[in-house]
């Protein structure tokens, strides 16, 4: 072979091929100190409970920043009023569209709560319990998450459209009272007009250091198939901060979708629920992993990109 030809070879292989590899295989452009840094400039509102001056902050910061990604941003208002309180909050969910390579496919929804809880009502000292968390994980880290992906999907056209989901509202009832609950997902799953959906990841606290998602309950009883596939592809791309087990049933925004007949799963570490931070004023970006971001974030690239 003659050295002109042996070297233009050579170009190709190692230079050509590596990037036309890396356009068309987006999953790996997750991250995550990127989506970190979206969790730290969400708690440094403050608490993003209803009503609160952070809430208001994140609600535009998230709508501004997502517009980076898409033009098809919507803000989707609602008014929820609080009997006990005597008061009426105005809250919000955010919607992003990406219509992908292919508008009219069956569109892939990919959704978070981005409130906080208004109550730390897990605290051991009673003059705490008042007080409204910061919500690294329980909160800021789905969104985080989701952020980055918008990111990824506005240089990398997905096959078939997504729409990222920010529910307002999720976090906002007192233990036992689930009609305060979820007012977000409530709300969307009423005015749900827009078409079918293939299947849907909802993300709720998935940015703990010590990450470790079990197939949530009812998301499996409802959707198993949808839950064996996710977490064989996490097996396959090797996260190892999924379990193959099953763990338990939690209320939470995919519940209401799924009643009306979306295809969404919840991917959420269970065994937080009821830890010492969970719905603590201890719920800070310290006890959150950049790794633990990355690991949801490539997942739910792959499943974007490579289908279930």
């Amino acid at each position: 072979m003659k050295w002109g030809k042996f070297i233009g070879f050579a170009f190709f292989w190692f230079f050509i091929v590596p990037q036309l590899y890396a356009v068309q295989n987006p999953v790996d452009e997750f991250s995550a100190e990127t989506a970190f840094e979206y969790l730290e400039k969400q708690v440094a509102f403050g608490p993003r409970n209803p009503g609160s001056t952070g809430h208001r902050n994140c609600l535009q910061y998230l709508t501004e920043e997502l517009k980076k990604y898409t033009p098809n941003v919507t803000n989707q208002p609602f008014l929820h009023k609080d009997n006990e309180l005597k008061r009426t909050f105005s809250l919000s969910n955010i919607i992003a569209r990406f219509p992908g390579n292919n508008p009219n496919g069956q569109k892939i929804l990919l959704a978070a709560h981005w409130d906080t809880r208004p109550r730390a009502d897990r605290e051991n000292d009673p003059e705490l319990k008042d007080q409204p968390i910061l919500g690294a994980n329980d909160g800021a880290s789905g969104v985080a998450v989701l952020l980055e992906v918008a990111r990824v999907l506005s240089e990398n056209p997905p096959p078939f459209p997504v729409d990222i989901v920010f529910f307002d509202g999720e976090d906002y009832g007192k233990s036992g009272d689930r009609d305060n609950y979820l007012l977000g997902a409530k709300h969307f799953a009423a005015n749900w007009r827009s078409g079918p959906y293939q299947f849907g990841l909802l993300l709720d606290m998935v940015g703990d250091k010590n990450l470790s998602l079990k197939k949530e309950g009812y998301s499996y009883r409802m959707l198993p198939y949808i839950v064996d596939r996710v977490w064989k592809r996490a097996q396959e791309l090797k996260l190892r901060a999924f379990e193959n087990k099953l763990g338990s049933e939690i209320y939470d925004d995919h519940q209401p979708l799924i009643q009306v007949g979306i295809p969404i799963i919840d991917i959420i570490q269970s065994d937080l629920v009821g830890s010492k931070y969970w719905h603590t004023l201890d719920d800070t970006p310290d006890k959150c992993s950049p790794a633990s971001l990355k690991q949801v974030g490539t997942l739910v690239l792959s499943l974007v990109f490579n289908g279930l």
